[in-house]
């Protein structure tokens, strides 16, 4: 990031320009959705050639939905996430909360595989007690 500011903005970078701009406007002017979609698909498909988990149909709204998700998952406060995020309703927060709970049973799921792989859940004693696991004694 650093070389990128001081090879697009200068050794002394406005602090009111935008970080990525528009290439016909200049620094004071923002880019176009069109512009960044091009950009994020360019760069997704060069990514995507040295690791395939990089999705070809990458667009912006995957950066803000991933952040989200990941402060929910860290345990942020719904409302906390909805003011940052700039929705004027909760309801339209509410959509990551399904994301993370159909992580979690697919999280879940896989601990049923170790019990059928004979593999001793590392969490669970064989009398099904989380007692120890979780500090108790």
């Amino acid at each position: 990031m650093k070389k990128y500011i001081e090879e697009y903005h200068g050794k002394t970078p406005d602090p009111n320009s935008y970080l990525f701009y528009s290439r016909n406007i200049g620094v004071s002017g923002k880019m176009t959705q069109p512009a960044i979609d091009k950009m994020l698909k360019k760069y997704a498909k060069a990514a995507h050639l040295l690791c395939g988990d990089v999705p070809l149909d990458l667009h912006a709204h995957q950066f803000r939905h991933s952040k989200a998700s990941h402060w929910l998952e860290d345990g942020m406060n719904i409302v906390q996430i909805s003011f940052l995020l700039g929705h004027e309703h909760l309801e339209t927060t509410m959509i990551y909360l399904d994301v993370t709970t159909e992580n979690e049973r697919k999280a879940l799921a896989t601990l049923e595989c170790e019990k059928d792989a004979k593999v001793l859940a590392k969490w669970k004693k064989p009398d099904g007690s989380l007692v120890e696991f979780c500090g108790i004694k």
